[in-house]
Formats: structure tokens, sequence, C-alpha cells
């Protein structure tokens, strides 16, 4: 499986002090609470349909739109990680994110983007 992208994140935030204050312990936990219900979510799914995956793919971005709001402390890269590791994890539960974008009308390169806060 992918690794989250809080896991690097920690370990910056562990060696470095601006990075600590970027990367908060409430921030890192929210986001791994966040990354984990997903996670938990799509492994649920057997057979999953279109609509159950991208309701799933919905519920993380916007728990993570509410952690940024709260935190404010995801950047374009952060963002980029996040949306990375979403399609990483369904990639390995098996289903192949660029058919299931062209099925619904989405972007290949950015399934979350209808809900991803820029």
């Amino acid at each position: 499986m992918t690794d989250r992208p809080s896991t690097a994140w920690r370990a910056e935030a562990s060696g470095d002090a601006s990075a600590a204050e970027l990367y908060t312990p409430a921030l890192l936990d929210a986001t791994d609470t966040a990354l984990e219900a997903y996670e938990a979510e799509i492994r649920a799914l057997r057979p999953a349909s279109d609509a159950q995956l991208l309701a799933a793919v919905e519920r993380v971005v916007l728990a993570l739109n509410g952690i940024d709001e709260e935190h404010g402390a995801y950047c374009t890269i952060e963002r980029e990680e996040l949306c990375e590791y979403i399609d990483g994890v369904l990639t390995g539960h098996g289903v192949d994110v660029a058919a299931l974008a062209a099925r619904n009308g989405k972007d290949a390169d950015d399934i979350a983007g209808e809900w991803r806060d820029r």
C-alpha cells in the first residue's frame, strides 16, 4: 500500500523546527484519522460500484478540506500528495482510476478535484 503523506510529514517535523510548526501533532493526527477511515471504507467495498468509490473519495476530500480549514497547513504540495495517496489507495485495491474517471466524466489526473479546495 502507498505510504500516507502524513508519515513523511511526521518524520520531517521531527527533524526540522519550521516543519514542526506546520505539521503539528493535531494536524497529523486528524489527517491520519481521515485517511484511516478512507482506507477502511475502500477495503470494505468488495465489489464496489463507481458511485460508492466516488462517494468515499468525496468524503475523504471533504474531511481533509475541514482539517485544512482548522489547521491551515495543506499547501499545493501537500494537496498533491494527498490526491496521489487517494488514487494510490484505489489502485492498491484493484481500481483502475483512469477508467473510473472516464466512466464518470472526471479528470483522470485529479479524481478528487471536484471536491478539493484549491
